[in-house]
């Protein structure tokens, strides 16, 4: 009894109120992705212990590690989204179906990803110009992904439960991850004598014990809204490229924002060696800290707008996406403003070790950089937006235009032909940024405008 109400709850949170729905869904994974981003820092912090080359290595592989998680995001999101509406339009057994179509995506595009790395990383660091940095490179990436499957499965394993609303248990498996990492990191590193490939190591093991849950969750214990027995699969064609509608594109905005840090890690040793990579690496994940409340806003809307969505209900969808952007934008000023002025505080969790000479670089980084963080409101909340409904090429044409247009064009401006160097590269990605991002903003708007004109609206 006590499981079909707090099914029943999840469900309620959906189609209710987008006010309550929006923060109820977004603090959960606000902690989620605080203790994610926590332990990629503590990578970092750890792995700085080993060297600025092992700093640059780390460096060189997130851009490609982005790929990777934007697999599992990719498809989590078309499945968040289309389960939500498929929920929205009270059409339980199609939601069961998707849900199970999202994990059979999984474990192929986790394979065939597996091998692929397999044959194309070091040439693709070698492209990437690894220099002195490409064996340690190789080591932490050989292992990261050959464990594709660990990372996408849990990305897909907690969007099916945040799409039924479930976002407190996929707050526990995520949180899982990070504890485990943060803990395990120093150990791997400096105590078994592991280097760099450690890091990996606790990486690979703590995202294990994240997916032994989810498996206990929704195959063993079976307590989900969502029944996930192989009995309610049927193949659809129409569910696998609703769920690729929004997959592809999710991920193609993955690997436009792994291209984005592979442009830049070349610009920045173009104009100042690679030092400036270990520099921009360590102070973006620092900056990223800041991005969470946005993420979880983000996430959040795309559950409500695709519930809302399936119900035919554009006026609340319209009013979660400018609720959302609200919250988006006074919490982004608040960020703003701590992270400019705490700056060289907040530079120093890297002054205990031989990367020290890089505080002072890191600090004004940050001050430059955190101004970004208003471009990723704009852009986010948008994209957000568009995937919940299913849109998800639209999504994408909005990211191309900012990142691999605008904020690599105006980087390559101040930084190389105007010769500002490293922080004429910083001021070119917050310029493209932010333009990108009212781009975006705009186009939504004018989404929203015509789906309410063209369609008549169910009052709540």
């Amino acid at each position: 009894m006590e499981k079909t109400k707090g099914k029943n709850s999840n469900i309620e949170l959906l189609t209710g109120d987008h006010k309550t729905a929006i923060k109820k869904l977004a603090w959960p994974m606000m902690v989620s992705m605080f203790l994610i981003m926590a332990y990629n820092l503590a990578d970092s912090i750890w792995v700085a212990g080993l060297g600025s080359d092992a700093l640059a290595a780390i460096g060189f592989i997130t851009p490609l590690f982005m790929i990777l998680v934007g697999l599992g995001n990719g498809i989590g999101a078309g499945a968040n989204s289309m389960i939500a509406r498929f929920i929205g339009a009270k059409n339980v057994p199609e939601a069961n179906n998707t849900a199970l179509h999202s994990l059979m995506l999984t474990i192929l595009i986790s394979v065939l990803g597996s091998v692929a790395m397999y044959f194309l990383l070091p040439s693709l660091l070698e492209i990437m110009g690894a220099g002195s940095s490409k064996s340690l490179a190789l080591g932490y990436g050989g292992i990261v992904f050959a464990f594709m499957i660990i990372f996408i499965y849990s990305n897909v394993g907690t969007a099916i439960l945040r799409s039924e609303g479930d976002v407190k248990r996929a707050m526990y498996v995520m949180a899982i991850t990070a504890i485990f990492n943060i803990v395990l990191d120093p150990i791997f590193i400096y105590i078994l004598n592991l280097g760099i490939e450690g890091a990996a190591w606790a990486t690979v093991f703590s995202g294990f014990l994240s997916c032994l849950v989810l498996i206990y969750w929704m195959h063993i214990k079976k307590d989900t809204f969502l029944n996930l027995e192989f009995k309610n699969f049927h193949y659809e064609n129409s569910i696998t490229w609703g769920i690729l509608n929004v997959a592809i594109p999710s991920t193609a905005e993955n690997l436009i924002f792994s291209a984005l840090g592979i442009i830049e890690n070349y610009l920045l040793v173009l104009v100042a060696g690679t030092v400036a990579v270990a520099t921009y690496t360590a102070g973006m994940r620092l900056i990223q800290l800041s991005m969470i409340p946005l993420i979880g806003f983000g996430t959040a809307l795309l559950t409500v707008a695709g519930a809302s969505y399936g119900a035919r209900n554009y006026q609340k969808l319209q009013d979660a996406f400018f609720y959302t952007l609200k919250l988006g934008l006074i919490v982004s000023t608040v960020m703003a403003v701590i992270f400019f002025i705490f700056a060289p505080q907040i530079s120093m969790v890297f002054a205990y070790s031989s990367s020290a000479s890089l505080a002072p670089r890191i600090a004004v980084l940050i001050q430059i950089m955190i101004i970004f963080i208003y471009a990723v409101c704009l852009g986010m909340v948008s994209a957000m937006l568009f995937q919940g409904v299913g849109k998800g090429f639209t999504s994408l044409i909005l990211t191309f235009i900012r990142a691999l247009l605008l904020e690599v064009v105006f980087s390559y401006l101040f930084g190389v032909v105007m010769g500002m160097g490293e922080q004429g590269i910083y001021y070119g990605v917050v310029l493209g940024g932010f333009l990108g991002g009212i781009i975006s903003f705009v186009w939504a708007n004018i989404y929203l405008q015509r789906l309410k004109r063209n369609f008549q609206p169910i009052s709540e």
